[in-house]
């Protein structure tokens, strides 16, 4: 965690309005995640946002477990120590065990992933470091995804760039 507090601290459910109560509580989650309870203080941003977020996270064409990595991978190259955590759980729901989970914070060509994998990971990198995915890498990618999953690949690396950046400098802290 960048930040030991919040410079934008969540919305306590007791000040939330009618719009926001009803955009925290649609399908009746379990909790509202701080992620979700401070960026609702700009509920016209949330709406707008909400629907581009749910396509990255539930409707890729990318598998959840690749999905997960890239989440994974960009989230600890944008150094968000809530993203992170939060993808720890939801990587490991989506198969990546333990030990896959720590290995994507060392090379993308570290020992233990397919071709497959190692491919998407150099991506991320790319997509992290220069905002472009080289001629190399992408002829990589063609061997093992489809086009649909290459261009979700991109948003969600720069979905969770974006979110990262939101996290880091709002100061989301980790739920206890």
């Amino acid at each position: 965690m960048r930040l030991s507090r919040p410079r934008v601290t969540p919305l306590p459910p007791g000040e939330w309005n009618d719009e926001q109560r009803e955009l925290l509580t649609r399908g009746n989650p379990p909790r509202v995640l701080n992620v979700f309870a401070t960026l609702v203080r700009h509920q016209d941003l949330y709406r707008r946002w909400m629907p581009f977020a749910n396509h990255v996270l539930f409707k890729s064409a990318l598998p959840p477990r690749e999905r997960e990595m890239a989440i994974l991978r960009i989230g600890w190259l944008c150094r968000s120590g809530y993203e992170f955590h939060q993808h720890t759980r939801i990587g490991k729901e989506a198969g990546l065990s333990d030990a896959e989970i720590e290995r994507l914070k060392s090379a993308p060509d570290a020992t233990g992933w397919t071709e497959a994998e190692s491919a998407l990971l150099q991506a991320v990198d790319e997509l992290h470091g220069d905002q472009f995915i080289s001629d190399a890498t992408w002829q990589r990618l063609g061997k093992h995804y489809s086009t649909h999953q290459v261009i979700d690949l991109v948003f969600a690396v720069g979905q969770y760039t974006l979110v990262s950046m939101a996290l880091n400098s709002l100061g989301v802290q980790i739920e206890e």
